[in-house]
């Protein structure tokens, strides 16, 4: 088992009263797996990916890549886990405007010291992408769908055994959104473990694993 949680619970105050925006919840996910979780904006998907990536704390409960407890890390191993082992595409548009698009895709491999060629490694995953040919242009300078793949390669830099999308196809239309996901599809079948988040229902594979959240309650849909 690559990631699992065991009761996993998160609770927020608000005013005088709390609420669970995560409640319970049981998941697991293995090596090469595609999974995808959908439910409806406010239904606690982005706060569940917090809570796995050690962004967040969980009121209570549990969560274990490849058997050990990521709470119990300190904080430098936290960011060290989701650097290493977890590659993130976050919903909006994030990069550093200041740096060409092959120098955002790098920027992971020098957050903490390590030895290799980013440069080739880089590339190869701008080609992937099919954004080689645009590697010195300024992220601006992009399309809504470019800048997606972009943050696809940034994601994958490190080689993580998790690739963590939230919404990966908010704003795009559907060509393009086909596009992405043949090309996530395309980092799965590399032996990428993949979980997706989304509330477009277009996006679905039913051949893949396919959980709804629901007021912070995950089930199999």
């Amino acid at each position: 088992m690559l990631l699992k949680t065991k009761s996993l619970c998160k609770s927020f105050a608000r005013g005088k009263n709390s609420f669970f925006a995560v409640k319970n919840v049981e998941f697991s996910i293995s090596a090469s797996d595609f999974v995808f979780i959908v439910g409806r904006s406010g239904s606690g998907k982005t706060t569940f990916l917090n809570l796995i990536s050690g962004i967040l704390d969980p009121t209570q409960g549990q969560v274990f890549f490849e058997d050990e407890d990521i709470l119990s890390m300190s904080d430098t191993a936290k960011s060290f886990y989701r650097n290493e082992s977890i590659g993130f595409v976050p919903q909006s548009l994030a990069y550093l405007p200041n740096l060409s698009v092959f120098d955002n895709v790098r920027v992971p491999f020098f957050l903490f010291n390590r030895d290799g060629d980013s440069e080739g490694r880089a590339l190869s995953l701008l080609e992937l992408m099919d954004i080689a040919h645009l590697k010195n242009e300024m992220p601006q300078n992009l399309s809504g769908g470019e800048i997606k793949r972009m943050l696809i390669a940034r994601a994958l830099m490190n080689s993580p055994k998790l690739l963590i999308a939230d919404e990966p196809t908010a704003n795009l239309d559907k060509e393009t959104s086909e596009k992405v996901m043949n090309l996530i599809k395309s980092v799965n079948k590399l032996g990428t473990a993949v979980l997706i988040v989304t509330h477009d229902s277009e996006i679905l594979d039913e051949n893949s694993t396919i959980y709804r959240m629901d007021a912070g309650e995950l089930s199999i849909r």
